[in-house]
Protein backbone atom coordinates (compact mmCIF):
# COMPACT_ATOMS: atom_id res chain seq x y z
CA UNK A 1 0.00 0.00 0.00
CA UNK A 2 1.48 3.35 -1.02
CA UNK A 3 2.25 5.87 1.65
CA UNK A 4 0.25 9.11 1.72
CA UNK A 5 1.72 11.92 -0.33
CA UNK A 6 2.27 13.97 2.81
CA UNK A 7 4.44 11.21 4.32
CA UNK A 8 6.49 10.96 1.09
CA UNK A 9 6.94 14.72 1.05
CA UNK A 10 7.95 14.70 4.70
CA UNK A 11 10.55 11.98 4.06
CA UNK A 12 11.96 13.91 1.10
CA UNK A 13 12.09 17.09 3.14
CA UNK A 14 13.91 15.22 5.90
CA UNK A 15 16.55 13.94 3.48
CA UNK A 16 16.98 17.44 2.05
CA UNK A 17 17.50 18.91 5.50
CA UNK A 18 19.94 16.15 6.39
CA UNK A 19 21.90 16.80 3.20
CA UNK A 20 21.93 20.53 3.99
CA UNK A 21 23.45 19.85 7.41
CA UNK A 22 26.08 17.47 6.02
CA UNK A 23 27.02 19.58 2.98
CA UNK A 24 29.16 22.19 4.85
CA UNK A 25 31.20 19.41 6.46
CA UNK A 26 31.68 17.70 3.10
CA UNK A 27 32.80 20.98 1.54
CA UNK A 28 35.35 21.54 4.32
CA UNK A 29 36.65 17.98 4.00
CA UNK A 30 36.96 18.39 0.25
CA UNK A 31 38.71 21.77 0.43
CA UNK A 32 41.11 21.01 3.27
CA UNK A 33 41.69 17.25 2.89
CA UNK A 34 40.69 15.76 -0.45
CA UNK A 35 41.98 18.49 -2.78
CA UNK A 36 45.33 18.94 -0.94
CA UNK A 37 45.69 15.16 -0.87
CA UNK A 38 45.15 14.87 -4.63
CA UNK A 39 47.55 17.77 -5.21
CA UNK A 40 50.19 16.09 -3.04
CA UNK A 41 49.86 12.85 -5.00
CA UNK A 42 50.26 14.79 -8.24
CA UNK A 43 53.34 16.65 -7.00
CA UNK A 44 54.87 13.34 -5.90
CA UNK A 45 54.82 12.20 -9.52
CA UNK A 46 56.75 15.25 -10.76
CA UNK A 47 60.18 16.83 -10.25
CA UNK A 48 58.62 20.07 -9.04
CA UNK A 49 60.99 22.38 -7.15
CA UNK A 50 60.81 25.73 -5.41
CA UNK A 51 63.42 27.29 -7.69
CA UNK A 52 64.97 26.68 -11.08
CA UNK A 53 63.49 25.41 -14.34
CA UNK A 54 61.51 22.66 -12.60
CA UNK A 55 59.61 25.33 -10.66
CA UNK A 56 58.28 26.91 -13.86
CA UNK A 57 57.88 23.74 -15.89
CA UNK A 58 57.85 20.55 -13.80
CA UNK A 59 58.22 17.22 -15.59
CA UNK A 60 56.35 13.99 -14.94
CA UNK A 61 58.72 11.43 -13.43
CA UNK A 62 56.29 8.70 -12.38
CA UNK A 63 57.39 6.69 -9.38
CA UNK A 64 61.00 7.84 -9.49
CA UNK A 65 60.54 9.98 -6.38
CA UNK A 66 59.16 7.03 -4.45
CA UNK A 67 62.03 4.81 -5.59
CA UNK A 68 64.54 7.49 -4.58
CA UNK A 69 62.99 7.83 -1.15
CA UNK A 70 62.75 4.12 -0.43
CA UNK A 71 66.38 3.57 -1.41
CA UNK A 72 67.70 6.62 0.45
CA UNK A 73 69.55 5.59 3.65
CA UNK A 74 68.58 8.92 5.18
CA UNK A 75 64.87 8.16 4.70
CA UNK A 76 65.25 4.72 6.23
CA UNK A 77 67.18 6.20 9.14
CA UNK A 78 64.48 8.83 9.68
CA UNK A 79 61.80 6.14 9.55
CA UNK A 80 63.60 4.13 12.24
CA UNK A 81 64.10 7.23 14.41
CA UNK A 82 60.39 8.02 14.04
CA UNK A 83 59.43 4.50 15.13
CA UNK A 84 61.68 4.84 18.20
CA UNK A 85 60.30 8.32 18.89
CA UNK A 86 56.68 7.12 18.67
CA UNK A 87 57.33 3.94 20.65
CA UNK A 88 59.33 5.66 23.38
CA UNK A 89 57.34 8.86 23.84
CA UNK A 90 53.78 7.83 22.93
CA UNK A 91 53.28 4.09 23.38
CA UNK A 92 55.50 3.73 26.45
CA UNK A 93 55.90 7.24 27.85
CA UNK A 94 52.59 9.03 27.42
CA UNK A 95 50.35 5.98 27.66
CA UNK A 96 52.24 4.46 30.59
CA UNK A 97 52.73 7.63 32.59
CA UNK A 98 49.22 8.84 31.79
CA UNK A 99 47.70 5.64 33.14
CA UNK A 100 49.94 5.70 36.22
CA UNK A 101 48.84 9.25 37.05
CA UNK A 102 45.17 8.47 36.43
CA UNK A 103 45.41 5.37 38.64
CA UNK A 104 47.17 7.18 41.49
CA UNK A 105 44.76 10.14 41.40
CA UNK A 106 41.53 8.19 40.95
CA UNK A 107 40.65 8.17 44.67
CA UNK A 108 42.19 11.52 45.52
CA UNK A 109 39.98 14.49 46.35
CA UNK A 110 40.51 18.14 47.12
CA UNK A 111 43.18 20.66 46.25
CA UNK A 112 46.03 18.20 45.75
CA UNK A 113 44.32 16.39 42.87
CA UNK A 114 43.24 19.68 41.31
CA UNK A 115 46.74 21.11 41.56
CA UNK A 116 48.41 18.05 40.00
CA UNK A 117 45.88 17.86 37.17
CA UNK A 118 46.16 21.60 36.56
CA UNK A 119 49.95 21.51 36.25
CA UNK A 120 49.83 18.51 33.90
CA UNK A 121 47.08 20.05 31.76
CA UNK A 122 49.05 23.30 31.52
CA UNK A 123 51.82 21.51 29.65
CA UNK A 124 49.26 20.21 27.14
CA UNK A 125 47.21 23.35 26.48
CA UNK A 126 50.18 25.66 25.94
CA UNK A 127 51.09 26.19 22.25
CA UNK A 128 53.58 23.60 21.05
CA UNK A 129 56.06 26.18 19.79
CA UNK A 130 56.05 27.99 23.13
CA UNK A 131 56.64 24.73 24.99
CA UNK A 132 59.40 23.83 22.51
CA UNK A 133 61.28 27.07 23.14
CA UNK A 134 60.86 26.66 26.90
CA UNK A 135 62.47 23.24 26.70
CA UNK A 136 65.20 24.60 24.45
CA UNK A 137 65.97 27.16 27.16
CA UNK A 138 66.02 24.33 29.68
CA UNK A 139 68.38 22.09 27.67
CA UNK A 140 70.51 24.68 25.85
CA UNK A 141 74.21 23.83 26.07
CA UNK A 142 75.29 27.42 26.76
CA UNK A 143 72.72 28.98 29.09
CA UNK A 144 70.35 26.09 29.79
CA UNK A 145 69.21 25.18 33.28
CA UNK A 146 70.29 21.55 32.97
CA UNK A 147 73.79 22.57 31.93
CA UNK A 148 73.99 24.99 34.85
CA UNK A 149 73.01 22.26 37.33
CA UNK A 150 75.06 19.52 35.66
CA UNK A 151 78.06 21.22 34.00
CA UNK A 152 79.26 19.44 30.89
CA UNK A 153 75.95 17.66 30.26
CA UNK A 154 74.72 18.75 26.84
CA UNK A 155 71.50 16.82 26.26
CA UNK A 156 70.70 18.33 22.84
CA UNK A 157 74.11 17.38 21.48
CA UNK A 158 74.89 14.14 23.30
CA UNK A 159 71.36 12.68 23.54
CA UNK A 160 69.17 14.47 20.97
CA UNK A 161 66.67 11.63 20.44
CA UNK A 162 66.26 11.07 24.17
CA UNK A 163 65.73 14.82 24.61
CA UNK A 164 62.80 14.98 22.20
CA UNK A 165 61.33 11.76 23.63
CA UNK A 166 61.34 13.19 27.16
CA UNK A 167 60.00 16.49 25.85
CA UNK A 168 57.09 14.81 24.07
CA UNK A 169 56.26 12.65 27.10
CA UNK A 170 56.11 15.76 29.29
CA UNK A 171 54.00 17.62 26.75
CA UNK A 172 51.50 14.93 25.80
CA UNK A 173 50.89 12.85 28.93
CA UNK A 174 47.90 14.99 29.95
CA UNK A 175 45.68 13.64 27.17
CA UNK A 176 46.29 10.02 28.16
CA UNK A 177 45.78 10.86 31.82
CA UNK A 178 42.38 12.46 31.14
CA UNK A 179 41.23 9.63 28.91
CA UNK A 180 42.26 6.95 31.39
CA UNK A 181 40.76 8.90 34.30
CA UNK A 182 37.41 8.83 32.51
CA UNK A 183 37.84 5.16 31.56
CA UNK A 184 38.59 4.11 35.15
CA UNK A 185 35.14 5.38 36.14
CA UNK A 186 33.75 2.37 34.23
CA UNK A 187 35.49 -0.08 36.56
CA UNK A 188 32.99 -1.18 39.26
CA UNK A 189 34.48 -0.51 42.71
CA UNK A 190 32.90 -3.75 43.93
CA UNK A 191 35.04 -5.75 41.49
CA UNK A 192 38.22 -4.14 42.82
CA UNK A 193 37.13 -4.68 46.41
CA UNK A 194 36.41 -8.35 45.71
CA UNK A 195 39.84 -8.74 44.14
CA UNK A 196 41.48 -7.12 47.18
CA UNK A 197 39.60 -9.40 49.57
CA UNK A 198 40.70 -12.38 47.50
CA UNK A 199 44.31 -11.33 48.05
CA UNK A 200 45.04 -10.05 44.55
CA UNK A 201 48.04 -7.76 44.27
CA UNK A 202 47.86 -4.44 42.42
CA UNK A 203 49.35 -5.89 39.18
CA UNK A 204 46.84 -8.74 39.37
CA UNK A 205 43.98 -6.29 39.90
CA UNK A 206 45.10 -4.32 36.88
CA UNK A 207 45.43 -7.43 34.72
CA UNK A 208 42.27 -9.26 35.74
CA UNK A 209 39.86 -6.45 36.67
CA UNK A 210 40.88 -3.04 35.34
CA UNK A 211 42.24 -3.70 31.85
CA UNK A 212 39.32 -5.90 30.71
CA UNK A 213 37.03 -2.92 31.35
CA UNK A 214 39.21 -0.23 29.72
CA UNK A 215 40.97 -2.14 26.90
CA UNK A 216 39.01 -0.32 24.18
CA UNK A 217 39.96 3.01 25.74
CA UNK A 218 43.59 1.88 25.78
CA UNK A 219 43.53 1.03 22.08
CA UNK A 220 41.77 4.29 21.19
CA UNK A 221 44.33 6.27 23.15
CA UNK A 222 47.25 4.42 21.55
CA UNK A 223 45.83 5.07 18.08
CA UNK A 224 45.42 8.80 18.63
CA UNK A 225 48.71 9.54 20.38
CA UNK A 226 50.67 7.33 17.95
CA UNK A 227 49.32 9.21 14.92
CA UNK A 228 49.81 12.60 16.56
CA UNK A 229 53.37 11.76 17.55
CA UNK A 230 54.24 10.22 14.18
CA UNK A 231 53.34 13.50 12.46
CA UNK A 232 54.74 15.82 15.12
CA UNK A 233 56.97 18.63 13.88
CA UNK A 234 57.59 20.34 17.23
CA UNK A 235 60.93 18.54 17.93
CA UNK A 236 62.37 20.70 15.13
CA UNK A 237 62.34 23.59 17.61
CA UNK A 238 64.68 21.66 19.91
CA UNK A 239 67.17 19.97 17.61
CA UNK A 240 66.23 20.78 13.99
CA UNK A 241 66.89 17.11 13.30
CA UNK A 242 70.51 17.26 14.38
CA UNK A 243 73.20 16.86 15.25
CA UNK A 244 74.19 14.74 12.25
CA UNK A 245 70.53 13.80 11.66
CA UNK A 246 70.43 11.79 14.91
CA UNK A 247 67.00 13.21 15.79
CA UNK A 248 65.66 13.73 12.28
CA UNK A 249 62.20 12.19 12.44
CA UNK A 250 60.14 11.97 9.23
CA UNK A 251 58.26 15.31 9.48
CA UNK A 252 61.58 17.12 9.93
CA UNK A 253 63.11 15.12 7.08
CA UNK A 254 60.25 16.10 4.74
CA UNK A 255 60.66 19.75 5.70
CA UNK A 256 64.36 19.63 4.95
CA UNK A 257 63.87 17.91 1.59
CA UNK A 258 60.91 19.99 0.42
CA UNK A 259 61.89 23.45 1.62
CA UNK A 260 65.64 23.54 2.32
CA UNK A 261 67.84 20.98 0.56
CA UNK A 262 68.80 21.36 -3.08
CA UNK A 263 66.52 24.24 -4.00
CA UNK A 264 63.44 22.74 -2.40
CA UNK A 265 62.53 19.35 -3.87
CA UNK A 266 58.78 19.68 -3.51
CA UNK A 267 58.09 16.68 -5.73
CA UNK A 268 60.27 14.38 -3.66
CA UNK A 269 58.89 15.89 -0.46
CA UNK A 270 55.32 15.27 -1.64
CA UNK A 271 56.17 11.64 -2.44
CA UNK A 272 57.62 11.14 1.04
CA UNK A 273 54.55 12.81 2.54
CA UNK A 274 52.34 10.31 0.71
CA UNK A 275 54.46 7.46 2.05
CA UNK A 276 53.96 8.86 5.57
CA UNK A 277 50.22 8.91 4.91
CA UNK A 278 50.31 5.25 3.91
CA UNK A 279 52.24 4.38 7.09
CA UNK A 280 49.63 6.24 9.14
CA UNK A 281 46.89 4.27 7.41
CA UNK A 282 48.64 1.01 8.27
CA UNK A 283 48.85 2.11 11.92
CA UNK A 284 45.20 3.14 11.96
CA UNK A 285 43.94 -0.05 10.29
CA UNK A 286 45.97 -2.23 12.65
CA UNK A 287 44.60 -0.45 15.72
CA UNK A 288 41.03 -0.47 14.37
CA UNK A 289 41.25 -4.18 13.68
CA UNK A 290 42.41 -4.78 17.24
CA UNK A 291 39.59 -2.56 18.47
CA UNK A 292 36.98 -4.49 16.50
CA UNK A 293 38.42 -7.73 17.84
CA UNK A 294 38.04 -6.43 21.40
CA UNK A 295 34.44 -5.41 20.70
CA UNK A 296 33.71 -8.88 19.37
CA UNK A 297 34.83 -10.40 22.68
CA UNK A 298 32.58 -8.18 24.77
Amino acid sequence: MARPTSAVDAAGLGRTRAAAFVLPALVLIGVFLVIPGIWTIYLGLTDYRLTGLAAANPSFVGVDNYASALTDPRFLSSLWLTVVYVGGSAVIGQAGLGFALAWLLRERRGWFKSAVEGVILLSWILPSTVVGFLWYALLDSDDGTVNAVFPGLDMLIEHPLLSIVVFNVWRGTAFSMMLYAAALQNVPPSHLETARLAGASTPQQLRDVVFPFIRRHVLTNLLLISLWTFNDFTPFVLTAGGPENRSEILPVYVYDIALKAGGGQLGLGAAISFLILLINLVFALAYLRLLRGQRGRT
